[in-house]
C-alpha cells in the first residue's frame, strides 16, 4: 500500500511542522513504566555498580539515564558494552540486557569487563515508540552532531573508556509495527512516500561492512538458532534490500546510518534483531535470544 493518506497525521507530500508533531506526541500515550526498569537495576545493585549517566527532561516528565559496570572494573582486562531499548519499543533489548546481567554477568567476573545500557530511550519504552519525545530515531545519532540527547549521553558515558571495549552487541527487534506505523510515519513526518517493505521472519543481525568479522557474526547465529529461528534471504538474496552476507546476516556501512554500534570502535560489533510477532517463536523465547547473542559474543571476543 503507498496510499498518500496512509498515515492520519499531516498533508500528503508536506513536511510536518509544529503543529503535527504535537500532535504525534499527543498520541503517544504510556501503556508501561520505565520504574519497573529502575527496580531490576536497583535489585541488580548488589553485584554491580549502577551508574546514572545523564537524565532527560520530556515535559513534564524526568526520566534518568542508568547503566551498570562491573563493580570491580579492571583496565587490564577487555571490555564489553551492551546495549538495549535504543529503540525504546523493542521490549526484548531491554529485558535481554537485564536478564544477562542477571542470569551470566558474574560468569565474567575477571575475564572481562562489563557495561550494560539497558534501556537506553526510557520516553520511548514507556510509549513503545521508535522516536524519542524530539520525534528522533536515536539509533540515526551517534555521532558528534547528533540531536538525540539519548545517543549523546551514552556517547560521554563511554568516551573516556572508548579505547578499553573489545565487544559491542547491540540488541534490537523488528516488528510488524515497523511496517503498520513506524515507517508509514516516517513518510508523513517528512513529506515523503511510503513506501511498503516485509519484515524479516526471524533472528538476523546487522553487520558493519566495513568491521565485517562475518566469523563472529557466525558464531552468534550458531548460538541463537538453538533457540529461535533464524531470517531468510529473499530470492536476490537480500533482507530490507540489504546484501545478506551470511545466513541471518545483514550487511551494511553502519557508520553512514550513525548506527549505536559505530560508537566504541570495537573490533567486535553487531546489532540483533529479533522478530517477537512470528507465529514461530514468542515474547520470552526473543529474550532468551537476546541472551544469548550476548553470551555468545563475548565468549567470541575473549577467545578472538
Amino acid at each position: 500500500m503507498t496510499s498518500a493518506n496512509f498515515y492520519p497525521i499531516g498533508t500528503p507530500g508536506q513536511p510536518w511542522g509544529e503543529s503535527e508533531r504535537e500532535q504525534w506526541r499527543k498520541n503517544q500515550l504510556p501503556s508501561r513504566s520505565y520504574d519497573d526498569v529502575l527496580s531490576q537495576i536497583r535489585m541488580l545493585g548488589n553485584e554491580y555498580k549502577i551508574v546514572k549517566y545523564g537524565e532527560i527532561t520530556c515535559a513534564s516528565d524526568t526520566y534518568p539515564l542508568m547503566a551498570l559496570r562491573s563493580d570491580d572494573w579492571d583496565e587490564s582486562l577487555p571490555a564489553a558494552l551492551v546495549t538495549g531499548g535504543v529503540h525504546g519499543y523493542e521490549t526484548s533489548g531491554v529485558l535481554g540486557a537485564l536478564r544477562f546481567l542477571k542470569e551470566h554477568g558474574q560468569e565474567y567476573k575477571g575475564k572481562m569487563n562489563l557495561l550494560v545500557a539497558p534501556c537506553v530511550s526510557p520516553w520511548a519504552f514507556e510509549r513503545i515508540s521508535r522516536w524519542n519525545y524530539h520525534l528522533i530515531d536515536p539509533n540515526r545519532s551517534f555521532y558528534a552532531e547528533g540531536k538525540a540527547e539519548e545517543a549523546q549521553a551514552l556517547m560521554s558515558l563511554i568516551a573516556p573508556l572508548r579505547e578499553q571495549f573489545r565487544v559491542h552487541i547491540d540488541l534490537h527487534e523488528t516488528t510488524d509495527s515497523d511496517e503498520s506505523e513506524f515507517r508509514p510515519a516516517l513518510a508523513a513526518r517528512d513529506g515523503g512516500p511510503y513506501i511498503p517493505d516485509v519484515v524479516p521472519d526471524g533472528f538476523y543481525l546487522v553487520s558493519d561492512e566495513e568491521n565485517s568479522q562475518l566469523d563472529f557474526q557466525q558464531a552468534i547465529i550458531a548460538a541463537v538458532e538453538k533457540v529461535t529461528h533464524i531470517a531468510p534471504s529473499n530470492a536476490e538474496g537480500k533482507m530490507l534490500g540489504f546484501r545478506v552476507a551470511s545466513p541471518g546476516v545483514v550487511e551494511y556501512p553502519n557508520s553512514h546510518y550513525h548506527l549505536c554500534s559505530t560508537m566504541t570502535g570495537a573490533r567486535f560489533t553487531t546489532t540483533t534483531e529479533v522478530y517477537p510477532d512470528s507465529e514461530k517463536t514468542n515474547p520470552e523465547e526473543c529474550i532468551i535470544a537476546q541472551v544469548e547473542a550476548v553470551k555468545a559474543a563475548l565468549n567470541f571476543a575473549l577467545d578472538n
